[in-house]
């Protein structure tokens, strides 16, 4: 092989070998946390609908002793339906906290609630569960669930109430729970049906 030649080879060489050690470079979204047009739409449809309901159905339902919070199964069909990321799951619940702030009792406390609940949806949206049949019945208990001991925790001693208050919240929160699960497995299937045909 002649002088030339080699060097020619060398050279490829090099280039091949500082390719390879080049960087890798990851583009990241500069909008992780931000909704696009279709879906804030899509929230707000469904919270606007869950604060409706809350107004009309729920104060008949509550007369059995069930409080159903609608909203949340609003918020959590919107993370079921969307697969939305961490920081778009809680720009939700956030959403959705700042509607009940025109009916709840306890000013702000539903912004920790909501906003750790909606969290809790968007794990389950990654779970093992994510793709069975149960998973928005199991998924929106759990996160009704935890709502509601979030909010007994902050509005107990806001109040200034004693442990009996949380005895008496208790059954009305898993109530709400079993409630609200039964609302987002029945809905969850036909929405899909329906956004899905809205996107493609």
């Amino acid at each position: 092989m002649s002088t030339e030649n080699l060097n020619e080879v060398n050279a490829a060489g090099t280039e091949s070998a500082s390719a390879d050690q080049a960087p890798r470079v990851v583009a990241v979204s500069k909008n992780a946390g931000v909704l696009d047009v279709t879906s804030l739409v899509l929230v707000a449809v469904l919270i606007a609908a869950g604060f409706i309901l809350n107004l009309t159905v729920g104060k008949a339902i509550s007369a059995i002793g069930i409080g159903p919070e609608f909203i949340i199964s609003s918020f959590c069909l919107a993370i079921l339906l969307l697969k939305p990321n961490a920081v778009q799951s809680l720009v939700i619940g956030l959403i959705a906290a700042t509607v009940i702030q025109l009916t709840t009792t306890v000013p702000g406390a539903d912004f920790v609630a909501e906003g750790a609940a909606s969290l809790v949806m968007f794990a389950f949206t990654r779970s093992t569960l994510a793709d069975k049949p149960v998973m928005p019945a199991i998924g929106s208990f759990v996160t009704t669930l935890i709502s509601g001991l979030i909010f007994a925790a902050i509005a107990i001693p806001a109040k200034g109430a004693t442990i009996e208050l949380f005895y008496v919240m208790l059954p009305v929160i898993v109530g709400t729970a079993f409630f609200n699960a039964i609302v987002v497995q029945v809905l969850a299937a036909p929405l899909k049906k329906v956004f899905g045909s809205i996107s493609s």
